[in-house]
């Protein structure tokens, strides 16, 4: 009998390949033979400790950069926990839900906001459409991984706050979701309009003005108070020096001391 042909079947070791992820600015092991198995991959990441109890749920997609595994944000999501935590009695929320485009994707944006007290639905409405407005101007001149690090850093939802508590003031300023839909073509990118500079400088000039003109108020009003008050005490005082009607008719009564005359004989001597 012919001896039976022993075939070795030779498997490669799988190995740890790192994956940098620049948003979060931290580096993922995954196992994998090579760089390229890696490609196209997604990982959940929960950022709650990084963002110091908010909630936030991040997907990246792994993508190869010079033969380099990089991690790249497709969606970010705000935790609906986190916002029933939020909600409180007596308050109006407004949500909505819009397509952008950026200068490199279209992007899906759903941002929540919470109003102090109860709203109308026309201030709702306002509130809904120059928050719509502001975003689109905001992301239009911006790539993908800039708006995501903003956003996880509140850098876009400061002045989206200060520029809407013009209507009504919020307690609460957040883009609930933001996705990546597909990626623009070369004609649907905007065009980049020029802005003028230091625009949040100026926003938050603003707001300090508002406070200044506020401490001038309070400061007006305290002076006009120790005003009143001293007048009422120097007319209080007034009154107990100045001689009554009474005392005044007694000393129109009493005869009043006549000059003597001098007569011919004293000029003479």
């Amino acid at each position: 009998m012919a001896a039976q042909k022993q075939t070795k079947v030779i498997t490669k070791r799988r190995k740890f390949i790192d994956v940098e992820i620049p948003l979060t600015r931290s580096k993922i092991e995954l196992i994998a033979n090579s760089p390229k198995d890696v490609e196209n991959r997604t990982i959940k990441l929960d950022l709650t400790r990084q963002l110091k109890g908010k909630s936030v749920e991040v997907v990246v997609k792994v993508k190869l950069q010079d033969n380099k595994p990089v991690a790249e944000p497709e969606k970010m999501k705000l935790m609906p926990y986190f916002i029933r935590r939020m909600i409180r009695k007596r308050i109006s929320y407004v949500e909505d839900s819009f397509f952008v485009p950026s200068q490199e994707s279209l992007l899906k944006v759903k941002p929540f906001l919470i109003t102090r007290k109860k709203v109308s639905k026309a201030v709702r409405k306002t509130l809904r459409n120059k928050c719509k407005n502001w975003v689109e101007d905001y992301v239009a001149d911006k790539k993908d991984g800039e708006i995501f690090n903003e956003i996880l850093s509140n850098r876009m939802q400061r002045p989206l706050s200060l520029y809407l508590k013009k209507t009504y003031p919020l307690s609460l300023c957040e883009i609930r979701i933001l996705e990546k839909v597909r990626p623009l073509r070369p004609e649907e990118v905007p065009k980049i309009k020029e802005k003028p500079k230091i625009k949040e400088k100026e926003e938050f000039i603003d707001q300090l003005e508002e406070i200044e003109q506020e401490r001038i108020k309070k400061a007006e009003q305290e002076i006009k108070q120790t005003q009143e008050n001293a007048t009422k005490v120097e007319s209080s005082a007034n009154i107990e020096s100045s001689p009554s009607k009474e005392d005044e008719l007694v000393q129109s009564a009493k005869p009043k001391k006549t000059r003597k005359k001098k007569t011919e004989e004293e000029k003479k001597e």
